[in-house]
């Protein structure tokens, strides 16, 4: 997207648009706040008022530009006048998670070199306060809740008060002081320090420029319609670089109404209050929310449950179908404005979703499941992936894409950098670069060296594949793949997440390793929800044994594999499966009480099964050994079949082609 808006192209960075911002609309709604059950108002002009202030009381606590000033606490707007305050300064800002340790904490100030903690309350001021004794590096630490900190007496505190009452007698005696400041700054200022999560090692801080909050905002901006005035709901944590992105920056470039929940444990109350337009959660948090309407649904009686069922399955026959590139059947379409009245407003009103026009998923992978539930609900549910190291990469646009990706690649300003290029490597890794490109990690050349290939492409570690409509597969970590004998990685984790999410497959386990040629699976079927379908579809059976080995069950199950193996590469994907011939047991070791897969044991005790399926047989007879639930030992004796899905896989890819 190519910024239009004088305020943002005569701008090099976030402080310049908030002053540009404060002059040309100074009585506009810029921040909204609920505390203490009332919601507070902020216009551009009281947000620069608050920035200046707290920036020039800053610097008369000794702040310079290029050094570090970390935030914890939860979003607020203390915490984002603060971070805007930094900037303006020329200082560069690291947010952490509220629930860091004090050990975490001291580690971050240390590799960061903080000179001074922005703190939200006593429970943060404790850890700052314990740290001190030992990092000789802070100025000071400044809080800005102060219940229960009355009768703290430390040479480091100071409130948020104090220090802008202090930066406003500065602005009293020197006018044009903070504007100096802010002139001053340049797109290659780096603006914040994002760290990584650690999961391989200490936690390495990201170098993220100026340069680079404009670049994804444009690229963000470019995929998707946010207009002026947007209200957005800020919750995810500025932590991660997503919400510096979103609520920080485009808060700024659209710009947005930033609404701040009255806490975390408020946020549903107030999204229902809000009803915002924007909002972006993690998976785990929409996961959360389909989750608590599922828990309703419990107590709903058979009625309201009936109900439910229709309206969603009316919703999926248009929504869904539609989504997904084909024409709704016109009997869902006329029974939709009925379905939307009785059922599906509702429930996005009680969620607080029912302007939700951006509504958006990123950080991990989502089951599709989840996002074609709120789809049929109406609200149009969208994914975006990236890498801290490099931006936001991809998201789903437009009015059709595919749920199981991640989206389609975004289109970079060249105002702020050259191009976004992608490749695959020989391994599948995904390697980057263009854009506002990878600032580096703050004082570990190192390790930034690490993450590039010697011709400039950042290695993002992620396995990937590109869809022939030109859309993001993430399989797993590159560590995390599998190898076959013949060389080739495939996703275990891809496979069975998305298998598992068909409501005819309880779980599954893939097969194929250094000694196999090609992928395979053993699955175990839902019995509850494959003996209505064959009830439904006069198809006799007497046991679990027998359903499972059903010639349309086989081909039932053969056609969801076949939908999956569409997605993936043909090396990955699954070219025989069998069904267990009963339903996997923990009693008999073969789950764990968590009911996860004893995979090892899985493979020995159907080892005659895994021979036959890798010996190119179409069955074999098995006697494993079970228990029963009276506590006797037994036998159980079955032929199981063994499917091809080569054919049936070509099918559906020339499908979701077409």
């Amino acid at each position: 997207m190519v910024f239009s808006d004088p305020a943002v192209t005569h701008s090099e960075t976030l402080p310049q648009v908030l002053l540009a911002r404060a002059t040309s609309t100074p009585t506009k709604l810029a921040e909204r706040h609920k505390r203490l059950g009332i919601w507070r108002e902020f216009t551009w002009a009281d947000v620069l008022d608050r920035v200046r202030a707290l920036a020039l009381g800053l610097e008369n606590l000794g702040l310079s530009a290029g050094e570090s000033v970390m935030m914890i606490g939860e979003n607020e707007p203390e915490h984002f006048w603060a971070e805007y305050a930094v900037q303006s300064l020329g200082g560069k800002v690291l947010s952490v998670y509220p629930d860091q340790t004090a050990e975490e904490i001291l580690y971050l100030a240390e590799d960061s070199q903080t000179r001074i903690f922005l703190a939200q309350d006593q429970e943060q001021v404790d850890k700052c306060v314990e740290i001190s004794g030992t990092y000789s590096g802070a100025l000071a630490i400044v809080y800005w809740d102060d219940s229960g900190l009355w009768g703290y007496d430390h040479p480091l505190l100071h409130s948020f008060e104090s220090v802008s009452a202090a930066g406003r007698q500065i602005h009293a005696k020197e006018p044009t002081r903070f504007e100096e400041h802010v002139k001053r700054g340049r797109a290659d200022d780096i603006a914040l320090l994002s760290y990584t999560s650690g999961t391989t090692g200490k936690p390495k801080g990201v170098v993220i420029s100026q340069r680079y909050l404009f670049d994804n905002c444009s690229r963000v901006m470019g995929a998707v319609d946010i207009a002026p005035g947007t209200e957005y709901l800020t919750y995810i944590s500025p932590a991660w670089v997503t919400e510096q992105i979103f609520g920080l920056s485009i808060g700024l470039l659209a710009p947005m109404v930033v609404n701040f929940p009255e806490g975390p444990e408020d946020v549903l109350a107030n999204i229902r209050e809000l009803a915002v337009d924007a909002l972006v959660f993690s998976p785990r948090q929409w996961e959360n929310l389909a989750s608590i309407v599922q828990a309703r649904m419990l107590g709903a009686g058979k009625f309201r449950n009936a109900m439910y069922d229709w309206g969603m399955k009316v919703g999926r026959d248009v929504h869904v179908e539609r989504l997904e590139g084909r024409k709704p059947r016109l009997a869902a379409r006329l029974q939709l404005p009925f379905a939307e009245a009785l059922v599906l407003h509702h429930l996005r009103d009680n969620l607080g979703l029912g302007k939700a026009k951006n509504a958006m998923s990123g950080g991990a992978l989502m089951a599709p499941d989840v996002f074609r539930m709120f789809h049929a609900m109406g609200v149009k549910l969208r994914n975006v992936y990236g890498a801290t190291e490099i931006g936001l990469l991809t998201a789903h646009v437009g009015e059709s894409y595919q749920l199981e990706t991640s989206g389609s690649w975004m289109q970079s300003n060249k105002n702020y950098g050259e191009p976004l290029e992608y490749r695959v490597s020989d391994e599948g890794e995904l390697q980057v670069r263009g854009g506002s490109g990878f600032g580096g990690y703050h004082g570990k050349p190192e390790k930034t060296a690490e993450e590039l290939t010697e011709d400039g492409w950042y290695k993002t570690g992620d396995a990937v594949s590109m869809t022939d409509s030109g859309e993001l597969l993430f399989f797993d970590r590159v560590k995390d793949m599998r190898r076959l004998a013949n060389g080739h990685s495939y996703p275990p984790q891809f496979i069975e997440t998305r298998l598992r999410y068909s409501p005819y497959i309880k779980d599954l386990m893939t097969l194929g390793d250094e000694t196999r040629n090609f992928v395979s699976a053993l699955i175990n079927i839902d019995m509850e929800v494959l003996g209505r379908w064959a009830e439904e579809n006069n198809i006799s059976f007497s046991t679990y044994t027998d359903l499972s080995q059903k010639t349309e069950i086989l081909e039932l199950i053969k056609s969801e594999v076949a939908r999956i193996n569409a997605l993936l590469p043909e090396g990955s994907r699954l070219e025989r499966f069998a069904n267990f011939p009963k339903e996997l047991d923990p009693d008999e070791g073969e789950l764990t009480r968590s009911r996860k897969l004893r995979r090892a044991f899985l493979e020995e005790r159907y080892a005659k099964l895994v021979e036959a399926i890798y010996g190119g047989d179409n069955q074999t007879d098995l006697e494993i050994a079970v228990t029963y639930q009276d506590g006797r030992q037994g036998v159980l004796k079955a032929t199981v079949r063994i499917s091809d899905v080569k054919n049936a896989s070509k099918a559906a890819s020339r499908q979701s082609q077409n």
